[in-house]
């Protein structure tokens, strides 16, 4: 089994990491003290990010997009969580559910979204719909040409910087063997559509500067040419378009869990106790031990992962394994890069603090770590006709 990357994948690496150091990490301290990326600087990164052939790289190339493929995809994701979702999320990768725009869709949505004109958030989570997404009780009931939708989304990212939402809203139920279940439908919605309210949601200790939002929806009336999909098709497009976003938290952990570890270890090799580096007492070494051994293993699970994607054959428990995997790993090594620095771990004088604030919330979104337990233990008991 060869684990080396070609030199395709090994020159989109170092351009990425390149792009990290020199364009984003130099404003980490700013969008940190103003939870917010001015826009002026905004704009510039984009433009250098268009300019470096990194933007929207996910998308098909014949679109305008870059054609990377999952496992070059899971590269440059790495690369960019070195930095914070504020600056990473400049070199966008707009939504892969707009694949599934018509023709005239993907002339307002999809190909504007690719050459960085228009800018997508996708709304599924609710007050009490986070996990359990067809509990969502957002609605949306067709009248003639249009649909009208009522209801509420909270914990959308980035929702105040985006130009249209994709919706996931109920349309009408079905009966299953497990009893009744909604029926989801997607929608593009643009923001300045009557009838709907974006809000920035309560501040939030992980990530500033990358917003989360409220939308409120009071009989916002949208054209039926606005459907993503077929009614009663969005729990499916979220299947076929929306799941290796589990991958890309992963990714971005791993990213981050690198750049924590190599800040910690020379830390520990310069900063003198006693005469000798930290880095030299059995206590400071083996944490720095079992860091690197957690980041190797949760690296390999994540790219395993996005190589059986590519090759058709990743399974739910995969991207599961590896999203679970990489957000605890980094956690856990975070936790001891703050024990290592000490006092000076919490200050927010030094970038450690906040790896350890940003760190929490990747075990909660796009999947509980308690979500991603019950898929792979399910996964292990169906094959037992349990």
């Amino acid at each position: 089994m060869n684990f080396a990357l070609g030199d395709e994948q090994q020159m989109i690496v170092d351009t990425v990491r390149r792009f990290v150091e020199h364009e984003l990490m130099p404003h980490e301290a700013l969008v940190e003290r103003l939870d917010e990326v001015p826009p002026e600087l905004a704009r510039e990164i984009q433009a250098k990010a268009i300019a470096a052939g990194l933007y929207a790289a996910n998308m098909p190339e014949p679109l305008g997009g870059g054609g990377l493929d999952h496992l070059a995809m899971t590269l440059m994701e790495r690369e960019l969580g070195r930095t914070s979702f504020a600056l990473q999320m400049l070199v966008a990768r707009p939504s892969n559910i707009l694949q599934a725009c018509n023709p005239a869709q993907a002339a307002v949505y999809l190909l504007p979204a690719i050459r960085g004109e228009r800018h997508d958030c996708l709304a599924m989570t609710e007050p009490n719909a986070g996990s359990d997404v067809r509990a969502m009780q957002t609605r949306a009931v067709r009248d003639g040409e249009h649909y009208v939708i009522s209801g509420s989304k909270h914990f959308i990212s980035h929702a105040d910087s985006a130009d249209f939402v994709i919706l996931f809203a109920a349309t009408g139920s079905e009966e299953t063997p497990r009893g009744t279940k909604k029926l989801i439908t997607a929608f593009l919605v643009d923001k300045d559509t009557p009838g709907l309210t974006v809000r920035r949601g309560s501040a939030c200790v992980s990530h500033r500067g990358y917003h989360q939002c409220e939308l409120f929806f009071d009989h916002c009336r949208v054209p039926l040419a606005q459907r993503l999909g077929e009614e009663g098709q969005g729990f499916a497009l979220m299947g076929q378009w929306l799941g290796a976003s589990r991958l890309t938290v992963a990714a971005t952990s791993v990213g981050r869990a690198r750049r924590v570890l190599e800040m910690t270890t020379e830390w520990a090799a310069t900063r003198r106790q006693f005469g000798q580096p930290i880095g030299q007492f059995q206590g400071t070494g083996f944490k720095l031990a079992d860091m690197a051994t957690e980041l190797e293993a949760a690296e390999l699970l994540t790219l395993q992962a996005a190589w059986k994607l590519d090759q058709g054959r990743m399974t739910d428990p995969d991207a599961a394994m590896a999203k679970l995997f990489a957000t605890e790993a980094l956690a856990r090594i975070t936790d001891h890069a703050v024990q290592i620095y000490g006092g000076m771990g919490l200050m927010s004088e030094l970038p450690i603090e906040r790896f350890w604030r940003d760190a929490r919330v990747e075990r909660i979104w796009d999947g509980t770590s308690e979500i991603q337990r019950h898929i792979i233990s399910r996964a292990l008991l169906r094959s037992h006709g349990a």
